[in-house]
């Protein structure tokens, strides 16, 4: 597989890293530096692009793949309002994408876990539920993509929800929560790489759903299956698609 890597800080390191582990080819390195050469001329012969950049850029870098027929891998979080354009921009264009929040084989299960815990604990009114997220100081969007993936999913299965609001504590945010919504603590701390933890709890117990992550290994690795994964394909993928072969 000849692989593009778009963002080559920590993450697009480790990607690389990984890649060639697995015996793949890394053909094109885009960063900040180099963004004009993310064009048609220079993804030539690239089977699929893995992209970790940031908020403001995510959008044109992921079209610029798709228009050019190049499968592409997204992990880029802050910015998914427009997702849906892409995806449907892909269909048209009969190109390949994934997009994921997470690309850690276990977030990706603790996703799964956490869909059936609402489904559970949906008929358990005397139960509230509240998520945690933990990143180191560098991340820039808060609350994570993780975290609101989480409380979405729960969301859709839990009637008595119907949002989330996000605090951080550090800003001297206090609590907001409602009856109605589910409430996020974004914290950032040293050089945490992700650790959340959903909780239930009620007047008599706590249950806590919760992921912590120790490198980003987990999330480089799971991108570069997530490629193989997309690798030769057409269409709109998730994580799901990927556990489901």
């Amino acid at each position: 597989m000849r692989a593009a890597i778009i963002g080559y800080g920590k993450m697009g390191h480790e990607i690389e890293k990984i890649l060639v582990q697995r015996g793949h080819t890394v053909s094109l390195i885009i960063d900040q530096d180099n963004i004009a050469d993310l064009n048609a001329e220079h993804l030539a012969g690239i089977d699929v692009a893995i992209e970790f950049t940031t908020p403001q850029t995510a959008y044109n870098n992921i079209r610029t793949c798709i228009e050019a027929g190049v499968a592409i891998v997204s992990g880029t979080t802050g910015w998914t309002e427009r997702l849906p354009e892409l995806q449907q921009l892909c269909r048209e264009k009969g190109s390949a994408m994934i997009y994921s929040s997470n690309y850690s084989l276990g977030v990706n299960i603790a996703f799964r876990i956490n869909r059936r815990l609402a489904e559970l604990m949906n008929g358990c009114n005397n139960y509230d539920v509240r998520i945690e997220e933990i990143h180191h100081t560098q991340k820039k969007d808060a609350p994570s993509g993780t975290a609101i993936t989480l409380a979405q999913e729960a969301i859709d299965r839990l009637d008595r929800k119907n949002r989330w609001n996000c605090i951080e504590p550090q800003k001297g945010e206090t609590s907001q929560a409602t009856a109605d919504s589910i409430e996020i603590t974004s914290l950032r701390e040293g050089t945490v790489p992700g650790t959340h933890t959903v909780t239930y709890e009620s007047a008599d117990d706590t249950l806590e759903l919760k992921h912590t992550l120790k490198s980003r290994s987990a999330l480089a690795t799971g991108a570069v299956i997530a490629a193989e994964f997309i690798c030769g394909k057409k269409g709109v993928f998730t994580m799901d698609d990927l556990f489901k072969e």
